[in-house]
């Protein structure tokens, strides 16, 4: 199977024979030992320092359908390198653009994310709240903003609803995180060590879904909740949305619950908080362990991991989209 692969060092990425070489190098831009990556075993890269490679790489790369996701120093995710898509669709593309267009089908898929989304923060208060948590007043309030998601007709309503949700939801963390306030969620800068993780692990599903979108005949432009724009795959923000409670905000919850991950993997930059090299080792580890974990899954009746869970998703918003089955979002149902 094929895997992913994170560069924190700069250093240089070259084709050696059937092989990557990257090459890393230190503050005074001297070579360190060269490491080496079977080319078959590659799916993706993650960049998280700066590389050196030029564009007969990149050609390599493209051929070997490896995608390439880069970030900046302060975890911000900059862009991706995409391979050709092998799997056009212009029946798909045509069924894609016309649901964004129509605003009843459009809002139906919003909605649906939303619904998704929402149902699964649940679950995790429910699992906090009976492990002695006191979460049930949070999770009313929730249960009440969800009534309303079938009732809206714009999708800024619809926004609307799904923030007043997000905003409950992270007012719970203060009671589920045993030894660091959440405060109020910022973005850009993260001004917590709580609100740099959730940016950072926010960015790694999204990159994770927008990978799994590449792989199927989806267009990653147009997305139905979130607004299709310039320079961003918003389809893989929508999807993400389905999967963060469970592939981030569980990672985030038991890596600081457990000490795995504290204050001393943080650094102060720019009046921002922002994870050391050691820090990110530690989340990608815990996130990547997450996404390798398997369930049962109730309609193919196999174990499947929930990384390839994503993936499903989007078959089944593929489905939903050339009217063969309605989409139903993934809910966590363990």
């Amino acid at each position: 199977m094929k895997k992913t692969y994170y560069l924190f060092n700069p250093g240089r990425l070259s084709r050696k024979d059937n092989t990557l070489k990257f090459t890393p190098v230190d503050e005074e831009g001297n070579d360190l030992k060269p490491r080496y990556l079977p080319v078959e075993q590659v799916d993706q890269l993650y960049v998280l320092g700066s590389l050196d490679a030029n564009s007969a790489l990149y050609n390599f790369l493209g051929k070997n359908d490896i995608a390439v996701h880069f970030y900046d120093y302060y975890e911000n995710y900059t862009g991706s390198f995409a391979p050709k898509c092998k799997l056009l669709s212009g029946k798909m593309l045509i069924a894609q653009t016309q649901a964004y267009l129509k605003k009843s089908k459009r809002i139906v898929v919003a909605q649906s994310f939303i619904e998704g989304a929402s149902f699964n923060m649940l679950k995790n208060l429910r699992y906090y709240d009976n492990r002695g948590k006191d979460l049930m007043p949070v999770i009313d309030s929730i249960e009440l903003l969800r009534e309303k998601i079938g009732e809206t007709k714009e999708i800024d309503e619809l926004m609307g609803i799904e923030g007043n949700i997000r905003k409950n939801y992270y007012d719970a963390f203060n009671l589920i995180i045993n030894d660091h306030e959440m405060g109020i969620r910022t973005k850009r800068p993260p001004l917590n060590i709580v609100n740099s993780l959730i940016s950072f692990g926010n960015m790694m599903c999204y990159s994770e879904c927008l990978r799994a979108i590449q792989k199927t005949q989806l267009e990653p432009t147009i997305s139905f909740l979130h607004e299709p724009g310039e320079r961003r795959f918003s389809l893989a923000l929508d999807l993400a949305e389905v999967f963060k409670p469970f592939l981030v905000d569980r990672v985030i919850f038991k890596v600081l619950n457990k000490k795995e991950i504290q204050e001393n993997d943080f650094e102060e930059k720019l009046n921002q908080i922002v994870l050391k090299e050691k820090g990110k080792k530690k989340f990608i580890q815990a996130f990547e362990k997450r996404l390798e974990e398997t369930i049962k899954h109730r309609s193919l009746n196999r174990s499947v991991s929930y990384k390839h869970l994503i993936k499903l998703e989007c078959y089944k918003l593929q489905k939903h989209l050339l009217d063969i089955e309605e989409y139903k979002p993934f809910k966590i149902y363990w």
